[in-house]
């Protein structure tokens, strides 16, 4: 059985990990026969987020923790996991991915991204292992692979249909990283042979929770067919 890290970065799309595309990781990846590992790293959010008004809360709250909530528990420290012992990893979006996995929310193509979670990505690209990374997670590899030099395919969405986001500035970001932007709309994936990367823009578009898991669907199996 394929064992596939499922990378979270809390609980919640405001603050931490969208829910639905964990979930619909989760649906999938257990239809196609893997077993996912859920991981996550052991720190502080960069903050809390009142899901129903949109407003900062003053309170703190730990990403391995949080994370917990969406994995029933059964989350291991990312400080234990190592490239050597996966055959693939997924990211699902969600602010999280953006406040703390990286920085990029804050600080766009200057982000910094999490040491930890920037030698996981790296560690598995090198090693020809399979990596996708949805809705805004393409950031985070973005910069984690921008001093190594692979010029990945990926997308953030498309131009051609409803967004939410800028999604021109989104490409034009890991574009100043390396990364090649390609548009892909809602429900489709972007698959790098080349480098073993796969994105799909999931909630970066103007969706629906059966159209997230039908995109998901797609990337968990090609993520599948490139373990092999």
């Amino acid at each position: 059985m394929k064992k596939i890290a499922v990378l979270l970065s809390g609980c919640g799309v405001y603050d931490g990990t969208e829910i639905q595309e964990a979930v619909s990781v989760l649906i999938a990846l257990d239809e196609l026969g893997a077993e996912a590992v859920c991981v996550a790293p052991n720190v502080p959010q960069h903050h809390v987020i009142d899901h129903l008004t949109g407003d900062e809360m003053p309170a703190s709250r730990n990403v391995l923790e949080e994370s917990a909530r969406i994995a029933r528990g059964a989350v291991t420290d990312l400080a234990e996991v190592s490239a050597e012992s996966l055959d693939g990893l997924i990211i699902p979006g969600g602010f999280g991915a953006a406040k703390n996995l990286s920085t990029w929310a804050f600080d766009g193509p200057e982000a910094s991204v999490l040491p930890s979670v920037a030698a996981l990505i790296q560690a598995m690209v090198a090693a020809g292992k399979p990596v996708a990374a949805l809705c805004v997670a393409p950031v985070v590899v973005a910069k984690a692979l921008a001093e190594s030099g692979p010029a990945v395919s990926m997308t953030l969405g498309s131009t051609e249909d409803s967004s939410p986001y800028e999604i021109e500035g989104f490409h034009a970001g890991v574009a100043s990283l390396g990364a090649k932007p390609v548009n892909c709309l809602l429900g489709d994936i972007v698959v790098d042979t080349e480098h073993n990367v796969i994105t799909s823009p999931c909630y970066m578009m103007e969706a629906t929770p059966a159209r997230i898991l039908a995109g998901v669907r797609k990337a968990c199996a090609a993520l599948l067919d490139l373990t092999s």
